[in-house]
């Protein structure tokens, strides 16, 4: 029995010292890079999408404007400095920043309106140290497309929704296969990381001998 009890531990241990790398980040999707790289080589997905819905789920991709206005208040400079951090780690994405009104106003002066709009968020990122050259356009849809129907002020239809559009034309890591060093390098670092501890701790256990 209590050789059992050891030979259990053992496994127990073994178990837990051989947990795959990036383990404590697995959000349930990590499993998926096989699938992921067959279906972005044979077209039915792409690096852009994927990258698409990790930014849109992980920072706020849209801020809010006052009426008739395309000055960024604190509320937005402060997503935008969330959405500049994110974006300054994928050095291979361009994005494109779409500009919305409300409803009051002309149709030309809303259009003009969202693109000053769209203009503004721009300059904030160049202030940020992001190149202009990766925010491939800026796009107003003025009025025509609100989020709420009326035609009345309404501040939530006044807003610019950043997304990612693409990738800089030949960079290193792009339709390279290299899935997880595009989409997850945080998940490799952490294989790195990990391999690293253990050529430590096998150099320390040397010297000690």
């Amino acid at each position: 029995m209590r050789k059992l009890i050891v030979t259990l531990g053992l496994t127990v241990a073994v178990t837990a010292c051989s947990r795959e790398a990036g383990y404590q980040i697995d959000a349930g999707t990590f499993g998926n890079a096989t699938l992921n790289n067959a279906q972005i080589h044979n077209g039915q997905l792409s690096y852009a999408q994927i990258l698409g819905e990790r930014f849109a789920n992980e920072v706020p991709n849209q801020i809010n404007f006052a009426f008739d206005s395309a000055q960024l208040d604190a509320t937005a400079q402060q997503i935008l400095i969330q959405q500049a951090d994110w974006i300054r780690q994928f050095p291979e994405v361009r994005f494109r920043v779409y500009g919305h009104t409300d409803a009051v106003g002309s149709t030309g002066y809303n259009k003009s309106l969202g693109l000053r709009r769209a203009q503004a968020v721009v300059a904030f990122f160049a202030s940020q140290g992001i190149s202009r050259s990766r925010l491939e356009a800026v796009v107003s849809f003025g009025e025509t497309r609100p989020l709420i129907a009326t035609s009345d002020r309404e501040r939530r239809n006044r807003r610019t929704v950043t997304e990612v559009s693409g990738f800089v034309d030949r960079h290193r890591t792009v339709l390279d296969g290299k899935y997880a060093e595009v989409i997850y390098r945080e998940y490799v670092q952490s294989a790195r990381t990990r391999t690293d501890i253990r050529t430590e701790r096998r150099a320390t256990a040397t010297e000690q001998q």
